[in-house]
């Protein structure tokens, strides 16, 4: 709320010009000629004064600067030290734990979005990796991935609480590529699409995977495609030139994402797309960029 008293410089001794005050009206009135107002219009010309110029000045003198306006303080990120233990959890035989993991970060006031990018995503990349690696059998790892998603789907209507929807609209679809396995990330980005205001299709079954027909069939402001490790992207070199050319929208804006871009982001230009992005927080701002930039070569 601004400030109406402070201990900085007066307004009204400022360089602006200064507010008439009734003595001056007076002789204003009287060089033109013209007759004096009575007690009651005088006061009431004060009143409109005080309201309608002093006023408004000292809370412009008084309000604190960009700089000096108190922010919001940033929400503190999960602990990565918190990550193991989820995951050990989401493996267990019970509920119990990962549950009260989750209560416990809710109670504490901790954003969704940091809940999908602290705790979520670093949780399905381990699971990922063990299964590589041979430390987790596929079934334990398929039991572990669907209790993240169940969080997700229990924080998502939260989630779409802050979603912004913008007059002009904007259409994303998002598609694993072809034999990806590792989809729950795409499912997050999906929800950050949604939170900024995007219309998203969003496939995970690669197994029926169409990219080219979706794009042909309807129209898409842009296209992610999620690999996961480097043997998809030779499809990707083949798969996002079929995509613009088969596309209804020439000017169609291709993003990349995945483990192999977020370490090595120059192959997303490698492989034909025109992006990529860290994280699910920063996708949908990506995304806004290329249209943008489509915008301004139009």
């Amino acid at each position: 709320m601004d400030r109406l008293i402070s201990s900085g410089p007066n307004p009204l001794a400022s360089n602006a010009p200064e507010c008439a005050m009734p003595g001056s009206l007076s002789e204003a009135e009287a060089a033109l000629g013209t007759p004096q107002p009575s007690l009651q219009d005088r006061l009431a010309r004060i009143v409109r004064t005080i309201e309608a110029d002093i006023i408004p000045r000292l809370v412009h003198a008084h309000r604190p600067s960009p700089a000096e306006a108190p922010q919001a303080p940033a929400p503190l990120p999960i602990e990565p030290s918190l990550v193991a233990p989820f995951v050990r959890d989401v493996m267990a035989d019970n509920d119990t734990a990962w549950q009260q993991t989750v209560d416990r970060l809710s109670e504490q006031g901790v954003p969704t979005d940091v809940v999908y990018l602290d705790l979520l995503a670093p949780a399905a990349r381990e699971l990922g990796r063990m299964w590589e690696d041979d430390e987790a059998m596929f079934s334990d790892v398929t039991v572990a991935v669907g209790r993240l998603q169940r969080v997700m789907r229990r924080l998502s209507p939260a989630f779409g609480r802050e979603v912004h929807h913008p007059a002009d609209g904007r259409r994303a679809l998002l598609l694993p590529a072809p034999g990806e396995q590792h989809t729950f990330g795409l499912a997050m980005v999906a929800e950050f699409f949604r939170r900024g205001g995007w219309d998203v299709v969003c496939d995970l079954d690669a197994r029926s995977l169409d990219p080219v027909g979706l794009v042909r069939a309807e129209w898409f402001d842009v296209i992610g495609i999620s690999a996961g490790g480097e043997a998809r992207t030779d499809w990707l070199k083949s798969g996002i030139a079929a995509v613009r050319h088969a596309s209804r929208n020439r000017a169609i804006g291709v993003m990349v994402g995945g483990p192999v871009f977020v370490t090595a982001p120059e192959r997303a230009v490698a492989v034909g797309a025109d992006a990529t992005a860290p994280d699910g927080r920063q996708a949908p701002i990506v995304a806004e960029r290329l249209l943008d930039e489509r915008a301004r070569r139009l």
